[in-house]
């Protein structure tokens, strides 16, 4: 149930997107491709696309490159959440992660589990905060892509989204860093 207030104002975000695989590349994106379509058609801005191996350690470097930017509000991943040696997208998540959403998590799987049973136990989808920017890692196949972006993600970075969304709380993520009123 998404419910929009067409009198509040649409606040675009900057949104950098991550494929993580050893084998994708720009000519064959094809999960890539559907969220940056999606963000733009959304109203959004992509900031900043790229294309990393399945390593732990250089997409933490990708992911930290990015919440330092002050100009990216939201990282969104595909590829990598799976359950495979390989899959390390969630190890290098919880390098940086200074919250997690757990109900991100808990809700694709509940989405999914209507289109593919089961199988969706294998997705470590993730989502979390870091530096006042949103992470959301989603699984790497354009139909979890669509299911994370289409049921979820367009809803919650709306900022006319109702009752509530994550883009009028951006302004509070790092309020755990000014100094207390004294």
């Amino acid at each position: 149930m998404s419910r929009i207030d067409e009198s509040r104002p649409f606040i675009p975000v900057n949104v950098a997107v991550l494929t993580v695989s050893d084998t994708r590349t720009a000519a064959n994106d094809t999960s890539g491709d559907t969220l940056v379509e999606r963000v733009g058609k959304a109203g959004h801005h992509v900031a900043v696309r790229a294309i990393e191996k399945d390593d732990a350690g250089a997409i933490e470097r990708v992911l930290r490159s990015w919440i330092a930017d002050p100009q990216i509000d939201v990282v969104i991943t595909t590829g990598g959440t799976g359950v495979t040696g390989r899959d390390v997208t969630p190890e290098a998540f919880d390098r940086v992660l200074e919250k997690r959403i757990e109900g991100f998590g808990e809700l694709f799987r509940m989405l999914s589990f209507q289109k593919i049973g089961t199988s969706t136990m294998q997705s470590r989808a993730i989502g979390g905060v870091a530096g006042g920017t949103y992470l959301f890692a989603l699984p790497g196949s354009t139909g979890a892509v669509k299911d994370g972006w289409d049921d979820i993600l367009v809803w919650q970075l709306d900022s006319r989204h109702r009752p509530c969304n994550l883009v009028e709380l951006m302004p509070r993520l790092q309020e755990h860093l000014k100094p207390a009123a004294e």
